[in-house]
């Protein structure tokens, strides 16, 4: 039974990824979609244990009426068993109805929907522009997903499953009232007014400051995440105590909003407890009088008594429920902020697959700039052109700065040209799919981070498909079988197995350079990116490795960055960049020969580390030379 409705739902809708809507009741929509036909049906169900409990004391008044009036002699031969089937209807019918209610409610609804909010969440934030989470904190992002789906939950849900219950419950129970004596509806009109007035009054502050506390929140998870995700540069400064001040700043933050919505809940507490005293006084004080004088019955006054009683403890929970459903509006409105923003970085309508039959790129024409605070922009590219011949290797050379990475990211299509275009074999690469784009480029950055996954499932992220010998293979060559073999983690998972932490924390950075070259060997693309590829290796292992770097570059197109000129000097092709621009290009040799840029920092180095600016004849005594 449980699994039947419990099944009702795909907590995971598919279809394309689509940007939700920046309007309060069109988000809320965007997620709902999927499940509202449950939304519907759990409504209605409401509706009918509301309408039952409130003829449940309507029966209980006439009973209590003819009690009064029947006589006893005779009484349970004559009605008993009218009296049982009666309480048996009570004790099946209302259980029953309420199990459905249930049912639909806990195990269709509650569960799967805000799954659905945080799969269709995920999915849009995974398709985010990189520029997008350099601009957020990682755990603030996740935070909002997370609390965005519980809030449209609940906000949904209070709507559809509380208002109607008391819209029901109060409508049957002033109907009962009314019919009894109409000026019992006089102390519940004046309820009705001063209960409408205090939620008029407190629900749009508490619904202000639960929007500021959700985004103080965030904001405080974001930096006690960025924290513990920094914790080595932490260590390696000890300086904890900066840490345990940034983070206390948004901890207080964050705390001032408790204290506003605290003060807020007691005043309002205070209130309602006021105003249900002097209902439960003013309907019991006129349902007395009224059959005092005979105008009304024993059985009506009980139903009075016992209504007003309902009505007093059920006020205190529609006020809370109402707050809280204020207090999820806000926290959806504050998660629509992030959540809604359109990808900057979108596939074109109808977008082909991009095919690389050769591997031949056009850079042409380039215009790129970052974009600044207060409309501020930093240069990068102004026109710049290259093409690169199918097959061709090429070596990138310039100071931090010169935009060799920024190339490499364009070509990636992680930012969108400002001017220009780039080709590959003739295709141009924002017309076809991110997707099939980048599944043609494999690349090894010098900053290698690994998902905190298993190493298997780090080398074959690039070949999902890919078998545990390939995988096996991949790893020899990338000389990682040197220690995977040793590696345990915290569980006892050992080699492939072995989790390697967040971001790889648990392997030196050499280790996770050739996991990372092993992956790139495993996904063997047409196109090759090497950013600073061998950096983290010692000599003697990058040696090693250098060999099947070249192996693995042959028959493909290939750029390469690097600041030891020894690595790249083997290349077809030798560019030096400065300010955005091609300022000298040719063989190894051939540049040599002009004695220019290249030529001074090959003297300065041969194999050292480039400096700062390539243009300075002084920067030599910035640079470490080998000879």
């Amino acid at each position: 039974m449980f699994g039947y409705f419990e099944g009702r739902v795909d907590p995971y809708p598919e279809g394309e990824v689509k940007t939700p809507p920046r309007g309060l009741l069109p988000f809320i929509w965007h997620f709902s979609r999927p499940i509202w036909p449950l939304l519907v049906v759990m409504s209605l169900v409401t509706a009918a244990v509301s309408a039952a409990e409130v003829l449940f004391f309507s029966y209980m008044g006439e009973l209590v009426d003819w009690l009064g009036n029947v006589e006893r002699a005779g009484f349970w031969q004559a009605n008993g068993a009218w009296l049982a089937g009666l309480g048996l209807l009570v004790i099946l019918g209302l259980p029953l109805l309420v199990l459905l209610q249930s049912l639909i409610t806990h195990q269709s609804i509650f569960g799967n929907y805000p799954m659905i909010g945080r799969w269709l969440s995920h999915r849009h934030m995974l398709s985010q522009s990189l520029a997008f989470y350099q601009d957020e904190f990682a755990g603030r992002v996740s935070q909002k997903v997370m609390q965005t789906a519980l809030a449209i939950r609940e906000t949904v849900t209070k709507v559809m499953d509380l208002m109607v219950y008391a819209l029901v419950y109060f409508t049957g129970a002033a109907f009962l009232l009314g019919r009894a004596d109409p000026w019992l509806l006089l102390p519940l009109g004046l309820w009705l007014v001063g209960y409408l007035g205090i939620m008029r009054y407190f629900v749009p502050r508490l619904r202000d400051v639960s929007m500021a506390q959700a985004d103080a929140r965030a904001e405080m998870t974001g930096r006690v995440v960025d924290s513990y995700s920094n914790i080595q540069t932490i260590k390696l400064f000890a300086d904890t105590q900066r840490e345990q001040a940034y983070a206390k700043s948004a901890m207080e933050g964050f705390l001032v909003t408790v204290h506003r919505q605290m003060r807020l809940v007691t005043v309002m507490s205070v209130s309602l407890t006021f105003l249900n005293t002097l209902l439960l006084v003013g309907i019991a004080g006129m349902a007395i009088s009224a059959w005092y004088f005979e105008a009304i019955s024993l059985g009506v006054l009980a139903i009075a008594i016992a209504l007003v009683m309902r009505i007093r403890f059920m006020s205190d929970w529609i006020l809370w429920e109402v707050a809280g459903l204020f207090e999820n509006i806000g926290t959806v409105q504050d998660g629509m902020n992030t959540i809604a923003q359109a990808p900057t970085i979108q596939d074109a309508p109808g977008a082909p697959a991009l095919v690389v039959p050769r591997g031949e790129i056009n850079f042409e024409a380039l215009h790129f700039h970052y974009a600044q605070a207060k409309g501020e922009r930093k240069t990068v590219f102004d026109g710049l052109e290259l093409t690169i011949a199918p097959g061709e290797k090429i070596g990138l050379i310039g100071r931090s700065g010169a935009g060799k990475s920024t190339l490499a990211n364009l070509l990636l299509r992680f930012y969108d040209l400002q001017g220009g275009r780039i080709l590959i074999d003739g295709q141009d690469i924002s017309q076809v799919t991110q997707t099939s784009l980048r599944h043609q480029i494999g690349m090894v950055t010098q900053d290698t981070s690994l998902l905190h996954r298993s190493l298997r499932d780090n080398i074959r992220y690039g070949s999902p498909q890919a078998s545990d010998e390939d995988v096996w293979e991949a790893v020899r060559r990338a000389h990682a079988d040197t220690f995977l073999t040793d590696l345990v983690d915290p569980h006892g998972r050992r080699g492939l197995d072995a989790h390697v932490g967040e971001r790889g924390v648990k392997l030196s950075g050499g280790q996770r350079q050739r996991i990372a070259i092993a992956r790139v060997l495993l996904k063997n693309a047409p196109i090759l990116v090497l950013d600073e590829a061998t950096s983290a290796l010692d000599s003697e292992v990058e040696a090693a490795i250098q060999e099947q770097l070249d192996a693995l570059m042959e028959g493909k197109t290939v750029i390469a960055i690097a600041h030891r000129l020894s690595t790249i000097a083997m290349l077809d092709r030798l560019i030096v960049v400065d300010g955005g621009e091609i300022v000298e290009s040719g063989s190894h040799q051939e540049l040599l020969a002009k004695g220019g840029i290249y030529a001074s920092l090959w003297q300065r180095q041969s194999g050292g580390f480039l400096g700062l600016d390539v243009s300075d004849s002084d920067s030599s005594a910035n640079v470490t030379s080998a000879q």
